[in-house]
Parts: structure tokens; sequence; C-alpha cells
């Protein structure tokens, strides 16, 4: 069942409702009160900050998912960057804690619910949990579309506290706006920062997603956009409405905000939000632990059958039931101490996704290509890795070393289990070869051959007659100089047993044409092409000559040769073949990439993943 794929299903609307839902949680409504006692009215600027901050990590890991849009996201790219050691590491922390946050969210929703009911809470959780879990499993669209109606319905309530709360503001509440000083707004960052934790949750389901190199960044900056504004437009009328002695002590400030200016009303509105946002945060957690144990198996980290499919709703129904099932015992847990280790976990988690994209730019890996790129590369990434060390110092040694603690777990299921299994090639050891101009045993390309594949699938590409040729193809790669005699004379030696034509006959054809019509087509670029006697019979060869071919006492430097050779019968493929390298190279950067590939196959790469239109 291994075989089967994932559906992919998921549209703009469903990733937009998975990051919004996941993010809009509990935290929204029961920290607010303890955020202004910290920092006063200033804390809007808090909440501000850490969407910043969040950005960060938003925008590197969306560029990453972009050109390895694979199931696991964030622990697929960490994997091929950092290396199956730190990738097992991050794929369990980021199973572990995305469950976790989703028992928690189940036990929120449970606290609100039984406000109304009298019915067990841990109960309440269990049956929500067993509904959610049967939801992901009948299928990835039907488990978006319910994230998709609760979200809206939550954006919808808060819309509604927000607008009618506007009109009830007092602004003598904001005369003293940060009373202790602008330091408690950064030190109240750490506090409230878990309150952006979904931000990255998506990614885990990309496989999943239509045209995933555009629907993840959009989708993720659309949602932090709308959490970031309606987060600090939410804090912003609570402390507006809210005498502060009364929000310090309140433990839901928006219900007790709604009541002040809706009534009873007001409060059966926010109870309702803070039930949707508890239950959208355990319906997208559920959806995106699950697909951690399929990737993580897929790569031999963990046991097989973690990787199976089901046949019917194409899920994973093995690792929805077993985060299930983990999330489900969870809830009978004193999850105290665990819970508090979320935000440093979270914090190490976008640490990573920062250091990953410093890795994989600098470490010049050709075939990584993202549809998206992060602005402001790199300073943005370096301001966000400070900015997260920062949080994590101020969280204190306790949670951290617990974080260290499950993080040796990690590794010892690596070392124990998936050493043996695992590809050991990274985007690191790829950097490291490149810095220290050592030989690291990275020939055999497994990582560009993947990223390949993963650009194949990503853009829809379908081997057409071309690729099959190029695939196959003969590469010269020549470093030194040389007249365009020499050329044709290695070229001819090359390519004679395969065309079964004398090489002293393809020699001579080769400067015959070359001299009846020149066939340079721009400074560094020339495609000679001749007719050989037979039927059915085409074959390219691909030159690239790093010092230059003198062509001509004009055109002394070119570097790049495509040689086409082909029979009379041929003359259509023949001109397709050479629409094809036209649109090729008049691609950006071309010639770039072209003179800095490694090796033949990485030349042979620039052609197949070549923006063409393609005949099948």
């Amino acid at each position: 069942m291994g075989s089967v794929k994932l559906k992919k299903e998921l549209n703009l609307l469903d990733v937009y409702s998975i990051i919004t839902g996941s993010i809009v949680g509990a935290g929204l409504f029961l920290l607010p009160g303890l955020a202004h006692e910290k920092a006063g009215a200033a804390c809007i600027f808090s909440y501000l900050l850490a969407g910043l901050l969040a950005s960060t990590a938003m925008f590197s890991m969306a560029e990453m998912v972009s050109a390895m849009p694979k199931a696991g996201g964030d622990y697929f790219v960490v994997k091929r960057i950092m290396g199956p050691a730190i990738g097992t590491i991050a794929g369990l922390l980021s199973w572990f804690f995305l469950s976790l946050k989703s028992a928690l969210a189940l036990l929120g929703m449970a606290m609100f619910t039984s406000q109304i009911t009298s019915m067990d809470i841990r109960f309440i959780s269990l049956m929500f949990a067993l509904l959610f879990i049967i939801i992901n499993i009948l299928g990835v669209k039907e488990a978006g579309w319910t994230q998709v109606v609760m979200t809206l319905g939550l954006i919808a309530l808060l819309l509604i506290y927000i607008l009618r709360g506007f009109w009830a503001i007092d602004v003598r509440r904001f005369q003293v706006f940060a009373p202790k000083g602008f330091m408690p707004v950064i030190y109240t960052m750490g506090l409230i920062f878990v309150t952006y934790g979904g931000i990255l949750k998506c990614v885990s389901v990309a496989e999943e997603i239509q045209n995933p190199g555009r629907t993840i960044p959009l989708g993720m900056i659309l949602s932090l956009l709308t959490v970031s504004i309606v987060y600090t437009l939410a804090v912003f009328v609570t402390s507006g409405v809210m005498e502060p002695e009364m929000l310090h002590k309140s433990k839901t400030p928006l219900n007790a905000g709604a009541s002040i200016f809706m009534g009873r009303a007001g409060t059966v509105i926010m109870l309702l939000a803070a039930i949707l946002a508890c239950i959208t945060t355990a319906n997208g957690g559920i959806m995106a632990a699950s697909r951690y144990p399929l990737a993580l198996s897929r790569d031999g980290l963990l046991p097989n059958f973690f990787n199976r499919i089901n046949k019917r709703f194409q899920t994973p129904h093995i690792a929805i039931l077993a985060t299930g099932a983990f999330i489900i015992l969870s809830l009978f847990l004193n999850l105290e101490g665990l819970a508090k280790t979320s935000s440093t976990v979270l914090i190490l988690t976008y640490i990573l996704a920062n250091l990953c994209i410093l890795i994989i730019r600098e470490s010049r890996i050709q075939n990584y290509q993202p549809s998206f790129r992060s602005p402001l590369y790199p300073w943005l990434q370096i301001f966000g890795i400070i900015g997260f060390l920062f949080l994590i110092f101020e969280m204190g040694m306790e949670t951290l070393l617990i974080s260290l603690a499950l993080g040796l777990g990690g590794f010892l299921v690596y070392w124990y289990y998936g050493r043996a299994r695992a590809v050991k090639e990274s985007a690191l050891l790829h950097l490291m070869q490149r810095v220290t101009d050592k030989d690291l045993g990275l020939s055999n390309g497994a990582l560009e051959s993947e990223l390949k594949n993963i650009i194949r699938e990503r853009e829809g590409l379908v081997n057409d007659r071309f690729d099959e040729l190029i695939e196959k193809c003969k590469v010269l790669d020549i470093d030194k100089k040389m007249q365009i005699e020499e050329l044709f004379k290695l070229v001819a030696e090359s390519m004679s047993h395969v065309l079964s034509v004398p090489k002293d006959e393809l020699f001579n054809e080769l400067i015959r044409r070359e001299k009846e019509n020149t066939t340079v087509i721009s400074s560094t670029i020339a495609i000679p092409h001749v007719i050989i006697e037979g039927n059915n019979m085409f074959d390219i060869l691909l030159v690239r000559c790093k010092e230059g071919v003198a062509f001509s006492e004009e055109v002394a430097s070119i570097h790049t040769v495509f040689v086409l050779m082909g029979t009379r019968d041929e003359r259509n493929f023949h001109l397709r073949a050479l629409s094809a390298i036209a649109q090729i190279v008049q691609g950006s950067h071309f010639e770039k990439r072209w003179m800095s590939a490694k090796n033949s196959q990485a030349l042979r790469d620039i052609i197949l993943l070549g923006t063409r239109k393609r005949y099948l």
C-alpha cells in the first residue's frame, strides 16, 4: 500500500484555514490578561513584534518547502539540509509537540465546553479526538473542508468582537501606555510567542497541496497577516474596554471584555469562538502531526508500516491512528511540565528553519530551485536567529534542558534504528565540501537527483523524446581553450561508433556545415547540426568548454555547444529540438548555471529542468 500516492486536494483556502486555525488557539483567549500585567497596554506591540519575528521562519520555510513540497515538510527539509540525525530529531520533536498541542487544545476546548455542560472534560476531549481521527482518515479534503468552515466561523466571531468593542474603548486606559518601560514588551514576546505556533503546520501536508510552489507561501503570508492583525486588534480592544485590575485577574479576558459591551450574548459568542479555536487547533494538529511518521518511515528512519497509504481514502491511516492514539493517551497524563517546553521546542524549530536556508543557499546545490524566495536574505534570517536565541535565554534553563533531553531521545531512535538505513548526503556536507575544498564522497549526486525528481513532480513535467535523449546523451566537459577543428575532432571520435558513421566523414560534414553557414546563435552558444545517412536516427551531444571554443576570429569564446545529428526523416524532430534548446538557453541565469555546474550530470539536469514547451 506504500506505493499509493497522497491526493493533491488542498487549495489556497484550505491551506489558509489550516494555518490560521492552527495558530489561533486557546492562547488568545487566556493570555492577554497576563501579557497586559507584564507590559501594560504596550503588550499589543508584543503581539506585533512576535508576528514579525515569526515571519523570519515563515519566509525561510516557505522558500524551502516551495523547492521540496513533500509530506513532513519541515522534517523533510531539515533532513535533506542538516542530515538524517538532525532530521530525525526535528521530525520526532515536531510530531511529539504538534500531537501534544492538539491534546492541550482538546483539553482547552473541553474546559470551555464544561461551562455549558456537566460532562467530564476528558470524556468530551476523547469524543472530539475520535471524531477528528475519523475525519482525517476519511480524506484530507474532508479534514480540510472541516477546517475551512470552523476557521472562517472563528474569524467571523473575532471580527464581531473587534468591531463591536472598538466603539466601547475608553482611550484614557492608554494614557499610561508602557508603565514599566519598553523592555517588558520584549520579554512578554516570549510569553505569547506560543500563540504563533501553527504558522509552519501546513508544510507537513505540502505533498497534498495543489500548486504548492505558489499556494504554500501565499497561504502562509495571508495567514500571518490575518492573525497578526486580529491578535493586535483583539488585545487592543480588550485593553481599552477593561479596567487594568479586572483584566489582570481575568482567566478568560476576551469573554470578560465581550460581556462589558455585548452582555450575556457577548460571553456566549466568545465562548463559542474559544471552543472553535481549540477545535481548529486540534483538527489541524492531527492532520499535520500524522505526516511526520509517514515522512520518517519513507526515509527508513521509522518502521515501514507508517508509510502505508489507504487505497480507498488515499490517506496515511496508520500514521493518523498512531498520532491519534498518542493524543488520546496524552489526555490522561499530567501535561503541565511538558506544555511549558512547547514554546522552547517551537522556537528551536524556527531557529532550524532560518539556519537551514542559510546552509542550502550557500551550499550552491544546483537543483535547489524554489518557486518562492525569501526577501532580505540573509539579514532576515540572521535577525530571526538572534531574536529566537534571546527568547530562549529569557525562558530559563529548565525548559531548555527538557527539550535537549527529548532531542537526545530522537537521536537515540536514529542511532539504533535509522542510522543503518539513512542516506547520509545533505546540503551541509555540500557546504563543507565547498568551504574546505575537500572531496567528501558526494559524487553520486543522490541529493541533486532527488531534488530534480521533486521539481519534475512539482511542475508536473512528463518526459518527452527530447528529455529521453538528454538523459542518455554524451557530454564533453572541456577545461582548456581550443579551436573549432579540435572540438569537431572530439565530437567525431565520441559519436562515430554511436551513429555508425566513420569519424573522418562525420568530422568533414561538421566542418562543411559550419563553413556553409555559422551555427553560432550568441556570443557564448553554438548549435552545430549535421544530416547523416540512414533512417530513424537522431542524437545530441552536449559540450561545455570553460575556456571557450574559437568558432571564428569574431566569435572566439563559445562555452555552450549543442551538437545535433540526425537522418533526413527526423527533420520535424530536429526543429523541435532546436526550439527546445532556444527556449532553455533564454532562461534566467542559464549561462551562470551552465558554467558553475559541477559535473556532466549537472549539465544534463540544467537542460532537463529548463523551462520549455513539451511535445508528448
